[in-house]
């Protein structure tokens, strides 16, 4: 029998063991930590332990300061009122090529991604950040509303984190275009431009919609880092920055190679206009609003909060909109008029002032500088500020004679210099101050006001503040009363001889009253109309004689002159104080046929969502008959027809350029204007009252004190210190088409009674004495 053949064993191998499989287990394990991780990190920066998140209802709503906006009568905005200068602009109103600048610049991938930008954060992390960062415009709005500055690298970390959450968060709250339009509300251009509406104005003098291409790109290239990229202290390296923008714009194919060459080849070109308080258009007017604001807000309370208590507004957060009656275009160039004129008259104001030894003042003893520098001290800031600190006055005294570093004011731009604070009381008392306020006598809408020449270092306002004796622009409304109580023809004639108005009698006290005229000529007659022309103060004492001073008071007072008129006879001469403000407000009563209208600054006030808080209404009444304010007006045109006023319808020829505007008159004007110029004792004030049938404005000019003044009357008359300014002013108005300032008659009332054609009057005067001689009556 055969052996069997064993059955070979079976041997199984064993499979090769992949050496990497432990790594690759090691490389998922550390991935999914890490996702994990990230995943617990995340949540617990939106659970708040890195730092307190945003609530939804903050996220919905984030807090922002908001400026308070002025905007004239023309829709410009003329100030604001701020803690943060921001005035938010909606999407609609950035131009399309800012945007895009903002997103080739900032966040290519914009509109492709929810908050993070993947890529980018990649990128910055495996190139340690030298190839670009990874902040998203999302990112960079959440750091800038929610998360703010960092004391150390790691706390930067943790707010990094916080930002990722956030702008997430923003993604899914906002549409894209609203995380724009907060993103360039917010940012801070410096400057005092806090969003891209502020800095627009303030870098351009534009609102965000009349930018250009490169304009825009200056304020984007600023968000990198606007300390660094600022316009005012480095322009070649914001010009830099600027054609980055631009290239970028090229690379994403928003502008075409052509045009980023050709606008990188412009020069950096700023319209720099700060918007602080003492800078800009109508500051001393702003100055007034927020007066007037503050006594607002104390009588409108916004309401109770949720505690019972009583929330006001605050102008400088609340963002409301204050809507006035100014019109940027008059304020403009009555601003203009008054410094054109007033730098020229310095000139010579300075110029005499060399020959005086008790510059600036005259006719002083060294006593009386001495108290009038004791009680500018006493009243400046500078005592206040140091009274505050807790300074003895032994300290606030001595201060005053000490040289310090200092600004100061000058017709040729700021001075640095080294002064003692006493010195500089004694330099600013030499600078002639002015007021001017121009207004519609038909809807009381004040215009224009200027209340001073500069106000950063002269706020006394004179136009509301300041009362100053008015002299003859006070006639007119001796004249009136006259005319409305007696029906006086501007026709009428009355003696220039002398009058004297006794002790005891219409309020004159210790000696008799006898007013001289000017000319010292008292011989013959005088119509109404030439005597006022003539500023004549012996027929305007006549006149008072004849109805009395309390008449004339009560009418003044009817005309809104709030200001105390004592009832004496030296009122016809002008002898009482009063604010410019007044005087333009009464005088317009004559323009608006006999209806006082009360002076309108701010005609309604909208919170941020545009809700109307405040709309005011106006306030008029009737003062005198149509014919006695048409006659008085008549009186008056006459002032530029043949009296102080009438070069403003001529042409000077004098050798000088400044004195041209000094004591010229290149205005050449043609059309009705009714007026009245007003000098003071010593030539102290200096007046020009002026109307046109639509406009009605006044102008003062004079020293601090009244001791600041022109030796001779030549300078120092109201017909060269005022008037220019008016006529300067008004050809500028003219010149603007837009503004439509009448050069129209003024309305003549129907069925005139009182006659004011002098020719006419004299002829039928004539016919009257031809019938009494022939037939006895």
């Amino acid at each position: 029998m055969a052996k069997a053949t064993p059955k070979s064993k079976k041997t199984t191998k064993k499979p090769a063991s992949n050496p990497n499989l432990k790594y690759i287990k090691w490389f998922w394990i550390t991935f999914a930590s890490g996702i994990l991780l990230i995943a617990i990190v995340f949540l617990l920066a939106s659970m708040g332990v890195f730092g307190e998140m945003p609530k939804f209802a903050e996220l919905e709503n984030p807090q922002n300061d908001l400026a308070t906006q002025i905007i004239s009568s023309d829709g410009k905005q003329i100030g604001t009122f701020f803690k943060e200068n921001r005035t938010p602009v909606k999407y609609e109103d950035l131009p399309e090529f800012l945007v895009e600048a903002l997103i080739a610049t900032e966040d290519a991938r914009y509109y492709e991604h929810s908050g993070i930008d993947a890529r980018g954060t990649l990128r910055a992390l495996f190139f340690l950040g030298t190839k670009g960062g990874a902040s998203t415009i999302s990112q960079q709005l959440a750091k800038q509303l929610f998360t703010g500055g960092s004391r150390n690298k790691f706390e930067r970390y943790t707010q990094k984190i916080q930002e990722w959450v956030i702008a997430t968060r923003l993604e899914r709250q906002y549409t894209k275009d609203e995380i724009i339009t907060m993103y360039l509300n917010k940012y801070d251009f410096l400057n005092q431009a806090i969003g891209i509406s502020s800095a627009s104005r303030i870098y351009f003098g534009k609102n965000p919609k009349e930018l250009e291409i490169q304009e825009a790109a200056v304020l984007v290239g600023m968000l990198k880092n606007s300390s660094l990229f600022n316009p005012l202290r480095r322009p070649e390296m914001v010009r830099e920055r600027r054609d980055v923008v631009l290239a970028q714009m090229e690379k994403y194919d928003f502008i075409t190679a052509t045009k980023k060459d050709s606008l990188q080849a412009l020069p950096l070109k700023l319209d720099y206009s700060p918007e602080g308080h003492s800078d800009g258009t109508a500051t001393y007017f702003r100055e007034y609003v927020r007066s007037w604001m503050a006594d607002w807000v104390k009588a409108n309370p916004k309401g109770k909060n949720e505690d019972g208590e009583q929330e006001f507004f605050d102008i400088y957060r609340d963002g409301l909109q204050i809507n006035v009656t100014i019109d940027s275009r008059m304020q403009k160039y009555a601003e203009e008029a008054t410094q054109e004129h007033m730098a020229n008259l310095q000139k010579e104001f300075d110029k005499q002032e060399k020959e005086n030894k008790t510059s600036p003042f005259r006719d002083l003893t060294k006593q009386e500088v001495s108290s009038i520098i004791k009680r500018a001290i006493r009243t400046s800031a500078r005592r206040a500020k140091m009274k505050a600190q807790g300074k003895s006055e032994e300290e606030i005294v001595a201060s005053f004679d000490k040289k310090t570093e200092m600004k100061v004011f000058s017709w040729k731009g700021e001075i640095d210099t080294i002064m003692t604070p006493k010195d500089s009381i004694l330099y600013y008392k030499q600078f002639l101050r002015s007021g001017l306020m121009s207004m519609e006598p038909q809807t009381g809408q004040v215009k224009a006001w200027v209340g001073g020449i500069n106000y950063k270092h002269f706020q006394y306002d004179h136009v509301y503040q300041g009362a100053r004796q008015v002299g003859s622009t006070f006639k007119p409304f001796v004249y009136a009363t006259a005319i409305d109580q007696l029906k006086l023809s501007p026709c009428d004639t009355l003696p220039v001889s002398q009058i004297t108005i006794p002790v005891g009698s219409h309020g004159v006290v210790e000696n008799d009253w006898t007013p001289k005229n000017s000319g010292g000529e008292y011989s013959g007659y005088l119509s109404l109309k030439a005597a006022l022309a003539g500023s004549v103060n012996t027929i305007s004492a006549r006149l008072m004689d004849r109805i009395g001073p309390a008449p004339i008071v009560r009418l003044a007072e009817k005309m809104g002159i709030q200001s105390n008129i004592l009832p004496v006879a030296s009122i016809a001469l002008g002898s009482v104080d009063l604010k410019l403000s007044e005087m333009v407000g009464a005088y317009s009563t004559f323009a608006n046929q006999g209806i006082y209208t009360k002076p309108v600054m701010i005609t309604s006030i909208e919170d941020k969502n545009g809700t109307v808080l405040y709309q005011f209404v106006p306030e008029t009444k009737d003062v005198i008959s149509k014919e006695a304010a048409y006659v008085t007006v008549n009186l008056m045109e006459g002032v530029t027809q043949s009296g102080s006023g009438v070069r403003l319808r001529t042409k000077s020829r004098t050798r000088y350029d400044y004195k041209n505007v000094v004591t010229g008159y290149p205005y050449e004007f043609t059309n009705p204007i009714a007026g009245k110029t007003g000098t003071t004792q010593n030539q102290s004030d200096g007046w020009f009252m002026g109307m046109v049938p639509n406009l009605c404005t006044g102008v003062w000019v004079g020293g601090d004190d009244r001791a600041t003044h022109f030796e001779t009357v030549t300078f120092g008359q109201g017909a060269t210190m005022a008037l220019p300014i008016w006529g300067l002013f008004m050809k500028k108005c003219y010149a603007d088409k837009t503004l439509n300032v009448s050069t129209e008659a003024f309305e003549r009332p129907e069925n005139l009674s009182i006659a004011v054609d002098c020719e006419a009057y004299k002829s039928s005067q004539k016919q009257e004495e031809a019938l009494e001689d022939e037939f006895g009556f």
